[in-house]
């Protein structure tokens, strides 16, 4: 992993704050707060609806010349139990709507993706059961958790070059 440019997914506006489906934007969040990244990364939020990232990923990588290879994208994963999360690499969307239009808009699925898990533990929901619901304050903290954990990982590669 090397990456130049990260980009957190999630949905605008305040009816959508602090929902499962917007921890690709609390990362974010995350990362800029505790100043977790160096200044030559570029760190953006989608400024449209989930559905239509890929028209800020084609800005971000347009704006600062960066390859698809050097993007990471962080988002929410269905599929994933809470409190876990997976980087991948080249890796198809798995129905998320978002990456998709990432895709789609981009041309190629070969960038870096921080998926978080938000599926609630021991369950097997629908997403449209729980993507858009608050977050509850118990899963508040396991999200911090996994925040940290996985800065930690971002950390330990982003200034590789291999």
């Amino acid at each position: 992993m090397y990456f130049k440019a990260v980009l957190g997914l999630g949905n605008p506006g305040s009816k959508y704050k602090n929902t499962y489906h917007n921890v690709g934007h609390l990362m974010t969040d995350f990362l800029v707060k505790n100043n977790i990244l160096s200044a030559n990364i570029n760190i953006a939020k989608n400024s449209g609806c989930m559905n239509e990232s890929g028209s800020t990923a084609v800005k971000l990588l347009k704006k600062f010349k960066i390859k698809s290879e050097k993007l990471l994208i962080i988002h929410d994963d269905s599929d994933i139990a809470m409190g876990k999360y997976k980087i991948s690499f080249d890796r198809n969307s798995a129905g998320h709507k978002g990456v998709e239009d990432i895709f789609d808009r981009i041309g190629t699925k070969k960038n870096w993706r921080l998926r978080i898990g938000i599926r609630p533990l021991n369950q097997r929901l629908r997403a449209k059961k729980f993507v858009l619901k608050k977050i509850k304050k118990e899963d508040i903290e396991i999200f911090k958790k996994v925040f940290e954990e996985a800065s930690f990982k971002i950390i330990e590669n982003v200034n590789s070059p291999c």
